[in-house]
């Protein structure tokens, strides 16, 4: 054979396997978010945000597939049986918990659903959102800081106690008593008058004002004078109010306790993660309130960065599936790409933007920073 030829052949030959070398251990995730219907805004952001972070990344070793929910059940199995046909073993999505009622029949993929809920979950999904445990853990943490011991849980009549009856037992947060409250307004706060004793309290303040008015203390009128600058009398067994609640009900929750004389600057009133709410810093009568969440810094250094190259602010669950491109890329440097899937069912754990993520038991905890918001300012603990 001529000597041309043969070094052409030799050529091709290693083009031809380096290629196909190159095709088998790309790593191919699929995305499956609301890409049309009511929550597309969100599955345009999703995607917006993975994408960033293959740029960031720069290594064109991960491909990723979109594929449209549309926040129902039905589609969002269709879109995932295409992908395992496609030979994907691992899927970024779906966002909300309503959507991975059909996916344990795809059995060769691994979901990362950005949901935070973690109960009833099929063996192929894992939750990555900020669950209950994370928080709590993060909570505990910062009781024990402050050496307080007799903490009250109060949490809503609604769907998701399971959820942090989960997250009191992971973290074994111990508490004082545990409340479930009605999320009407006149109903909660009777509910919170009784919890806090407020007309013992009351009726211990007109006792004690009749019984100077009666003695022969020498500065009764002083006394009297400043105990009717205040509402109540008497001491409460519990040193913070641990919030299970966001929004309108959270605020309708430390109004009424405000309302029963329970004051912030007295008592700690701890809530679940807020992502930094900003309307709860005008709320400066119910200041201090504290909270565990996610890095505010590496959040607000995301957003700017979002909002410059897209002209819009971000979700929150963008940044989560930033972090989560990274955290398959670090996996795929520590293990063989072609089983990237199989490194979510051992523990391994990973600093993304959020912050650190633990996976363990088909879920991935977070390491959270606290927060104190204090004087309309949000102000970091730890």
């Amino acid at each position: 054979m001529n000597i041309f030829f043969k070094i052409l052949l030799f050529l091709f030959l290693i083009f031809k396997f380096s290629y196909s070398f190159s095709e088998e251990t790309k790593i191919k995730i699929g995305i499956l978010a609301p890409l049309s219907g009511e929550n597309a805004s969100l599955g345009k952001q999703i995607i917006n945000s993975i994408r960033m972070a293959l740029i960031d990344i720069n290594d064109n070793k991960i491909e990723i597939y979109p594929r449209d929910t549309k926040s129902d059940p039905a589609i969002a199995l269709r879109s995932a049986l295409e992908l395992e046909k496609m030979g994907i073993s691992l899927v970024i999505g779906p966002v909300f918990y309503k959507n991975l009622a059909y996916l344990n029949e795809v059995k060769n993929i691994t979901f990362l659903s950005l949901t935070n809920k973690t109960l009833d979950l099929p063996e192929n999904i894992i939750s990555s959102g900020i669950n209950s445990t994370s928080q709590l853990k993060t909570i505990k943490k910062f009781l024990e800081l402050n050496e307080i011991k007799k903490p009250i849980l109060l949490v809503p009549n609604l769907n998701y106690d399971l959820e942090i009856k989960r997250g009191i037992k992971n973290s074994k947060l111990k508490f004082l008593k545990q409340y479930y409250y009605d999320i009407e307004p006149t109903k909660l706060t009777k509910q919170i008058e009784k919890i806090t004793n407020y007309e013992i309290r009351k009726q211990n303040l007109l006792d004690e004002i009749l019984r100077l008015e009666n003695s022969d203390d020498a500065n009764k009128e002083k006394k009297i004078e400043n105990l009717k600058k205040r509402y109540t009398l008497g001491n409460l067994k519990f040193e913070s109010v641990i919030i299970a609640d966001f929004d309108e009900s959270l605020k309708s929750v430390i109004t009424s306790l405000l309302y029963s004389d329970v004051s912030p600057k007295e008592k700690y009133i701890i809530t679940l993660n807020q992502w930094f709410d900003e309307s709860l810093l005008k709320e400066t009568n119910a200041q201090p309130i504290y909270y565990p969440s996610i890095n505010k810094k590496n959040l607000d250094n995301f957003t700017f960065k979002f909002s410059e190259k897209f002209d819009y602010k971000p979700n929150h669950l963008s940044l989560l599936s930033y972090d989560l491109i990274g955290l398959i890329y670090y996996l795929s440097l520590k293990n063989d790409p072609l089983e990237i899937s199989k490194s979510f069912k051992t523990k391994n754990s990973f600093k993304g933007k959020i912050g650190i993520f633990e996976i363990k038991d088909n879920k991935i905890n977070h390491q959270l920073n606290f927060y104190e918001v204090n004087k309309g300012k949000i102000k970091e603990i730890f």
